[in-house]
């Protein structure tokens, strides 16, 4: 096993532990795709961290665990291998993970997408076109999307 495909487990296994401290659903189920999304709403807009929020420090760092905890999302629910090439000065952002249909994604470069472009390039609908059932958007995450007072849901 390469150092970079030990370190995207060991970031994500990390992340699962720090996002859960926080209060976030981070238990490698598909619909916990729906929590990484969240996360980003909660802690970035518009490319940038919010101030004092999980992602104005040690950004870099965040955002690789981020990635290995989507890419394993991935692997654990539909099987894959990660590859990375330890002499990649950018191996960081190149990992990549071969999913046993035999597509090759790049969770790493997806998740500093969703960072830099926000919700259209969500988590949970990256998770879902790889094949996984992420099931229904949760309601936290509809209500925090939208910009109707509360009056007009009912």
């Amino acid at each position: 096993m390469s150092q970079i495909t030990e370190d995207i487990l060991k970031g994500a296994e990390w992340i699962s532990q720090a996002l859960q401290s926080s209060g976030y659903r981070a238990d490698f189920s598909p619909e916990s795709l729906w929590e990484i999304d969240l996360f980003f709403n909660d802690h970035s807009k518009n490319g940038e961290a919010r101030p004092n929020g999980l992602l104005s420090e040690k950004l870099g760092t965040r955002l690789f665990a981020l990635g290995g905890y989507v890419g394993e999302v991935l692997r654990r629910n539909i099987g894959g291998e990660w590859r990375g090439d330890d002499d990649d000065p950018e191996a960081e952002i190149n990992v990549e993970l071969e999913l046993s249909s035999g597509v090759t994604c790049w969770p790493v470069q997806r998740v500093m997408k969703r960072f830099k472009n926000g919700g259209e390039d969500g988590i949970a609908v990256y998770g879902l076109a790889m094949g996984l059932q992420v099931g229904a958007k949760p309601l936290r995450l509809q209500d925090q999307n939208s910009k109707k007072p509360w009056w007009k849901f009912w």
